[in-house]
């Protein structure tokens, strides 16, 4: 009777410890509200092709680099250095697809952060009969690391985006 209660001791210590160590799920997607009203939309009195000519000038005049245009879609992106150690890249895309008369634009844009972060190198040298040395290499490898990407959910940017694509509306 002791061995069968000693066993399950044992295993509810066993089970206690497997729960935590588990990761916890990532559970984002429950975030998504799928609202009619989306800052990622805006409708314009033009055909989409017009409407996305507008986007492309939109984003060239705000410094972005064009990386694909099409008469429907445009994909841009744009870097920023906010401090030494950290660079910020926003990709904009930008779908045009024909709504009644006009157009429905859709913009998406993502935002990826990078971090300088520094590795020292070293060089070894092998010599047979004595063995290996190993020593310092002169200075340090640094280099850019993804620590981030996300989606821009700021309806106040999308909004002041469509209101500047509004004045290429021609």
């Amino acid at each position: 009777m002791r061995h069968r209660f000693t066993l399950f001791l044992l295993s509810l210590a066993l089970a206690a410890c497997s729960s935590l160590s588990s990761k916890p799920k990532d559970e984002s997607y429950k975030l998504e509200n799928f609202t009619p009203d989306s800052p990622y939309e805006q409708s314009f009195e033009v055909g989409p092709a017009a409407a996305c000519e507008a986007g492309r000038r939109a984003l060239l005049s705000q410094g972005y680099l064009i990386d694909e245009s099409k008469v429907d879609a445009v994909r841009a992106r744009k870097y920023f250095q906010p401090d030494r150690s950290t660079q910020v890249q926003l990709t904009f895309s930008l779908f045009c697809l024909a709504e009644g008369d006009g157009a429905a634009v859709y913009a998406n844009v993502r935002q990826v952060r990078e971090e300088l972060k520094a590795g020292s190198a070293s060089t070894g040298l092998s010599v047979t009969g004595i063995g290996s040395l190993s020593l310092p290499f002169g200075g340090n490898n640094e280099s850019l690391v993804k620590v981030g990407e996300e989606t821009v959910t700021d309806a106040e940017f999308y909004g002041r985006f469509f209101a500047l694509m509004q004045t290429f509306i021609r």
